[in-house]
């Protein structure tokens, strides 16, 4: 069955090698989704809600360039390892979240650590190439401090002598420390810093016209250097099936494939 698309999605034209999958990992209830809502939203719900798992999208207009941004907000609970793992696979950039409150947390994003680099470790020996894992591991709920189970010097040792990762304490309900947490983030991954919620305008999906690859080969807007971003609100996650195809193209043909000359938005 093929999927409709609206007007404005079918007139997306996003090369590959601008399509990206952010994956935030960590315990439950150490604000994974809160830390999500801050970056789409600017806003923080003091209520709970259990995450199975969410998938948002973002769409940019940066410098005359079109990116996406995929966003998979994964459950603390991690019911299906197998699941975990292909996140983990068809991931580029990664958050892993602790909370400073609880030491359990933080061992569980030792764990996540390792096997990130062991499953990437996997998939690069079989494309033959190098492969960075940009990375940031935040320690948030830094405004309940009284509380702190977690030093800076385990956590020091942690991210010593990785150059593609970083640490940051964070109160995504105070937003403090959030959009440098993403900067660096982005910076790590060699994406656009202007992808940070505060440095770029906010539009809603009625100005998502600012985004069409007509309109952005536009001298005058590449000359302006003003950034745009837009939540895409009819966004779903692609299907298992789609991640592990991808995946099999990326191990035994580098990704190279025609199919991986666009990037498809469903």
């Amino acid at each position: 069955m093929i999927k409709k698309m609206s007007p404005s999605e079918s007139d997306f034209d996003i090369p590959a090698k601008n399509c990206y999958r952010m994956v935030i990992l960590g315990s439950t209830k150490v604000g994974k989704t809160a830390i999500v809502s801050r970056f789409l939203n600017a806003k923080f719900d003091e209520q709970y809600t259990p995450t199975i798992e969410d998938f948002h999208r973002k769409l940019y207009s940066i410098k005359g360039d079109v990116y996406q941004l995929d966003i998979l907000d994964t459950s603390g609970n991690h019911p299906f390892p197998a699941m975990r793992r292909l996140s983990i696979l068809t991931g580029d950039v990664f958050i892993l979240v602790f909370s400073l409150d609880n030491r359990d947390s933080f061992q569980e994003v030792q764990r996540l650590k390792k096997q990130i680099f062991e499953t990437k470790s996997c998939l690069k020996n079989k494309i033959k190439e190098h492969i960075d894992v940009p990375l940031v591991i935040c320690g948030n709920k830094g405004d309940r401090d009284f509380y702190r189970e977690v030093q800076q010097e385990e956590i020091e040792q942690l991210v010593a002598g990785d150059e593609k990762c970083a640490y940051f304490e964070i109160s995504a309900k105070r937003n403090e420390n959030v959009d440098k947490m993403f900067q660096t983030l982005f910076t790590l991954a060699k994406l656009p810093h202007e992808m940070s919620p505060d440095l770029h305008r906010k539009v809603s999906v009625q100005y998502c016209d600012i985004l069409r690859s007509k309109s952005l080969k536009n001298k005058k807007m590449k000359d302006a250097g003003e950034a745009f971003g837009m939540v895409n609100p009819c966004a779903r996650r692609p299907s298992v099936h789609s991640d592990l195809m991808y995946i099999k193209e990326k191990a035994i043909g580098g990704g190279q494939g025609k199919d991986k000359e666009r990037c498809v938005i469903s």
